[in-house]
């Protein structure tokens, strides 16, 4: 969940699987993460204000999850297909977690904070239907973000392992001259 913190929604103290051979640095962990997402949390390609730190040992320091700028009533959005497993507040600050369909045993989980949640505990979700809303307190960021973690059983991965190449690496578009092409008459 936040920053060097060592439980959040849903799980208790945790493990963190550091990358392995060949794995990129959103990989965390090799193939250990179905590339399953089909939309960011929030906005198109939100600024990553604080990546992913995987502590060195399981109640190191480190931040164990994304954190995305995103003002306060931003559209928070499933990052896959999935079935929300907690929507409500912990320590204060309002959480969605969804676990994803179709990730293993035990599935992967979402977590997104804080957010005013618009679904319910149980509830169906596809990638990129809103979940909720960014709160406008109870960030632990210094410019209002949302807190984007992922999980499989209590051991905390990078949320961007989820996203495809063409999620992560996208540059704006841009048009190119088309040569040799005669114009309408």
């Amino acid at each position: 969940m936040g920053s060097g913190s060592a439980s959040g929604a849903g799980g208790g103290p945790s493990a963190v699987v550091p990358g392995g051979p060949g794995s990129s640095p959103h990989r965390a962990g090799g193939d250990s993460v179905p590339v399953v997402g089909r939309a960011w949390p929030v906005g198109v390609r939100p600024r990553v204000l604080r990546g992913w730190e995987p502590p060195a040992t399981v109640y190191g320091a480190g931040h164990r999850g994304v954190d995305l700028a995103a003002a306060p009533g931003t559209p928070v959005r499933a990052v896959a297909d999935g079935r929300v497993s907690f929507a409500g507040r912990v320590a204060g600050k309002g959480v969605v977690s969804v676990e994803l369909a179709d990730t293993g045993e035990p599935p992967l989980r979402t977590t997104y904070e804080p957010v005013r949640a618009s679904v319910t505990e149980g509830t169906e979700v596809t990638a990129g239907e809103v979940i909720g809303t960014v709160e406008a307190t109870g960030s632990h960021c210094t410019a209002p973000c949302v807190h984007w973690g992922l999980l499989r059983g209590d051991t905390y991965l990078d949320p961007l392992s989820l996203l495809p190449p063409w999620l992560l690496d996208r540059g704006p578009s841009r048009l190119l001259p088309v040569l040799g092409v005669p114009l309408p008459d």
